[in-house]
């Protein structure tokens, strides 16, 4: 059973990160305010894919812990749900808050010109994103090298 656990959290990962990896290329590709209006409502309907892909690795992770006890002990893999949950703050209360700030600017934005604000807020955006890229490279590193 463990393996089949397995198999469906290595597959919401690929989906949920392959998701979150591509999100800020097809944000930067933004460069009017209509682009930017098809732009946020792509990346909104893109959030399922992470939203269940994370939903997945929680509950198969801890499906996996609960199947062998010895990872409730491993230091990998208690760094790896700490750093799961601080990533979750992240792609599920700022990130989401930050495309409905920018989703606000360009609805009220006259012409096709896109705003200092909005450039600023996707600039912040892409930095919050670049700290989860890096979270799921050091979740990749620990499930795979499991240091400690």
């Amino acid at each position: 059973m463990y393996i089949y656990v397995l198999f469906i959290h290595i597959t919401a990962a690929v989906m949920g990160l392959g998701a979150a990896f591509a999100s800020p290329l097809i944000a930067k590709s933004a460069k009017t305010v209509s682009q930017a209006k098809f732009v946020l409502s792509m990346l909104h309907r893109l959030e399922i894919l992470p939203k269940v892909g994370s939903i997945l690795l929680l509950l198969t992770g801890i499906a996996m812990a609960i199947m062998e006890p010895s990872l409730f002990k491993a230091g990998w893999f208690i760094a790896s749900i700490a750093i799961y949950l601080a990533v979750q703050v992240i792609v599920a209360g700022i990130l989401p808050k930050q495309m409905n700030k920018q989703l606000k600017i360009v609805n009220a934005q006259k012409g096709e010109i896109l705003p200092e604000s909005y450039k600023q807020l996707a600039k912040l955006s892409a930095k919050w994103e670049r700290v989860t890229h890096v979270a799921a490279f050091l979740l990749i590193l620990l499930m795979v090298f499991k240091p400690f």
